[in-house]
């Protein structure tokens, strides 16, 4: 949408992702800090959990587990609504359509499986890949999904038929994260190699390569909401906002601690505009995305923090916790 954005003049403007539009930020060094605080615990897995995301109508909340099922949780009491089974190993990742009808599980068991939201069965087993799914996304179309593996691949499967369309030789090690841009367009693909990749859906060619001086593996990668910044997390302690177009990392965070496992990272749009990731001191970490400032530490998780979601239009946070923990928790925030 380049041909309608608002210019701001120097001083250099900020960094807006949740829209085509940047807003000057003459209020940072008072702009409210978020307040969250943590409203339920959420138990019944009984390993690891992997994956915690909010279905797009922001009615439920869908947990995936080393414990092979995924949990699907009312976001507005907490309360369990089903649990789905079906994979033969754990899973690793799980994500909605954009119409919340559909669920999408990456699995150790070399299979994804797409769901039926309402009903919990499963409608199509993807089979394809030869290792361990590590991610998996729909498109905002919901017409396809993309995966990522430890088999170095990238592959794009079609919802209706469940076969697959493309297969990327991505990257030369295992796939960390896979992502659709706003119009589902690009693809953006992580790996243990190093690199970030943008893809161009249609054609499944690679349009850009983003490295890092030094090349620590690259445990996360999405999407701005606005789609024209990636965020990387990197296991050197690190969450960066890159401007792909230009190749450009505008942003750096840190002061959380990973090293070792791929953690989930978010925007977080609906109060201030925040990056949120978990953390292996077993916190959730949230910054201010303009000032890289921490603005607040969530404590209450009893082992590694490995995924964080964030409601679509409330100042919610979902997170979720390795194995000597294996609970969700919500936390609720005034701004």
């Amino acid at each position: 949408m380049a041909n309608n954005e608002t210019v701001i003049p120097p001083p250099p403007p900020p960094t807006s992702v949740s829209n085509g539009t940047a807003h000057p930020t003459t209020t940072t060094k008072t702009a409210q800090k978020p307040n969250y605080t943590l409203k339920y615990t959420l138990t019944g897995h009984t390993k690891a959990v992997s994956s915690v995301k909010f279905s797009a109508d922001g009615n439920w909340i869908a947990s995936s587990s080393a414990d092979k099922t995924i949990k699907i949780w009312s976001a507005e009491d907490a309360k369990i609504e089903r649990t789905i089974t079906g994979h033969k190993m754990g899973i690793c990742d799980v994500a909605w359509s954009h119409d919340s009808k559909l669920l999408v599980s990456a699995s150790d068991d070399k299979t994804l499986k797409i769901w039926d939201f309402s009903t919990g069965k499963c409608l199509k087993t993807l089979k394809g890949h030869s290792n361990y799914v590590f991610c998996c996304n729909f498109n905002p179309q919901s017409n396809l999904i993309v995966s990522g593996c430890f088999d170095e691949s990238v592959r794009i499967w079609d919802v209706r038929n469940g076969k697959c369309l493309k297969t990327l030789p991505a990257h030369s090690d295992p796939v960390s994260a896979v992502n659709f841009n706003r119009d589902g367009s690009l693809i953006v693909s992580s790996s243990y190699d190093g690199l970030c990749r943008i893809w161009d859906t249609a054609s499944g060619q690679c349009l850009k390569t983003l490295i890092d001086d030094d090349n620590p593996p690259v445990s996360f990668v999405k999407f701005s909401p606005n789609g024209k910044y990636i965020l990387a997390a990197t296991l050197d302690n690190t969450l960066k906002l890159w401007d792909y177009s230009k190749g450009k990392c505008l942003k750096t965070y840190t002061g959380h601690k990973n090293s070792k496992y791929c953690i989930f990272a978010n925007f977080s749009v609906t109060g201030g505009k925040w990056i949120v990731c978990g953390s292996e001191d077993n916190m959730v970490y949230i910054w201010n995305l303009q000032t890289k400032e921490i603005v607040q530490k969530l404590e209450g998780h009893t082992d590694v923090v490995l995924c964080t979601g964030c409601h679509p239009t409330k100042n919610i946070i979902a997170s979720g916790s390795l194995e000597n923990d294996k609970t969700i928790k919500i936390w609720m925030s005034d701004n």
